[in-house]
């Protein structure tokens, strides 16, 4: 709405600056030629007068015209489109909205937009801060002294569902992400084009792929024994996330309860509620599947043995802060600025036949 209003006052003062550059070009004209031309305008305006045409509504650029026009003639004997009091009207409102201008309150000055933008990101991402909690960070950790009257100014009006009165539901994940196993089945098709089961189960803490296994035929007696192989029944998880898959059968929940866990079934055809495991499978389609053409079983195992070992001790993760789920026994190297240390060199290994490589520091010989 306030683009279009500044739009309209654009263009009813490119009109006025029109009508003073043909006011200006009309006074190096001669007087005879200007009372020739304005009778015989007033000639063809007569034509319209007694038929009573109704005229089309003035917009604003003539309006503003004809009240500046009427300052330098006799206007109350050539007007006949409005009435004089119309006119009169007109003449107000321009001196009304004149001194709005000139009278507006001038107050403080606007607080620089990168601080405003940073308390609107800091009320999005702490929902139970108020306007003292963030002036109060702002001034004790930041040295950014704002009243709270002036942080509420800015921030953001529009609250979604809930904000203020719950937390969200990825820092609820987040928090809990440690008690938490997401698993799930997804296919892949040999070159034979038969149907093979790939079954993961993550770890979603740390994003390690805590099992792995493929099968032809998966059945639930098959899926309660890959559970067997990885709960111990004094693990740290406390909850099982999968979907509605007709191979988690009733005797396979039966038994991931009586291992210790809690099973969190997600609702029917609703994928992101895994999100966390749908990432894990779309991640070793794109990276890893996608890239390959698998012959058989026996293959698959071997591609995805190569793969989930560099998924888990040599890929950094994003959502990790660029860390890795199993950190390798020699620790990472301590930063050294934009430069390689002396006397070592960057060496790669390649992963799945060139497909990904991993890269560490190596001391040279001397």
């Amino acid at each position: 709405m306030r683009k279009r209003l500044s739009f309209i006052g654009w263009r009813a003062a490119s009109r006025v600056l029109v009508d003073v550059v043909s006011f200006l070009s009309l006074s190096l004209r001669s007087r005879s030629q200007l009372a020739a031309e304005n009778l015989f305008l007033r000639k063809q305006l007569v034509l319209y007068a007694e038929r009573r045409v109704r005229a089309r509504r003035a917009d604003d650029a003539i309006r503003i015209t004809l009240v500046l026009l009427a300052r330098l003639i006799d206007w109350r004997a050539v007007l006949t489109i409005v009435r004089p009091d119309t006119l009169i009207r007109w003449h107000r409102q321009g001196f009304r909205l004149f001194w709005r201008w000139k009278s507006k309150a001038r107050g403080r000055p606007p607080l620089p937009v990168d601080v405003r933008c940073l308390i609107a990101a800091m009320a999005r991402a702490n929902v139970t801060w108020g306007e003292e909690r963030i002036a109060a960070e702002l001034n004790v950790k930041l040295g950014i002294h704002v009243s709270p009257r002036t942080v509420r100014r800015y921030m953001p009006q529009t609250k979604r569902p809930g904000d203020g009165s719950s937390q969200r539901w990825s820092t609820f994940v987040r928090n809990h992400a440690g008690a938490i196993l997401a698993c799930d089945f997804f296919v892949a098709v040999t070159a034979t084009f038969q149907t093979v089961y790939v079954f993961v189960i993550l770890e979603v803490g740390t994003r390690r792929i805590l099992h792995w296994s493929v099968t032809a035929h998966p059945t639930a007696a098959w899926t309660i024994q890959q559970f067997r192989a990885i709960v111990p029944g004094d693990q740290p998880q406390q909850f099982l996330i999968h979907d509605r898959d007709s191979v988690f059968a009733a005797g396979v929940e039966d038994a991931v309860t009586a291992m210790g866990l809690t099973v969190l079934k997600t609702p029917v055809r609703c994928p992101q509620a895994n999100a966390f495991c749908e990432r894990l499978i779309g991640t070793m389609r794109r990276e890893c599947l996608d890239w390959m053409i698998v012959l058989n079983e026996r293959h698959i195992r071997a591609v995805l043995q190569e793969w989930v070992t560099h998924y888990n001790r040599g890929r950094p993760h994003a959502s990790l802060g660029s860390g890795i789920p199993d950190v390798p026994s020699d620790q990472l190297p301590a930063g050294n600025g934009h430069r390689i240390p002396n006397r070592q060199r960057v060496v790669a290994r390649p992963i799945l036949g060139g497909l990904h490589h991993e890269y560490r520091l190596e001391r040279m010989a001397a």
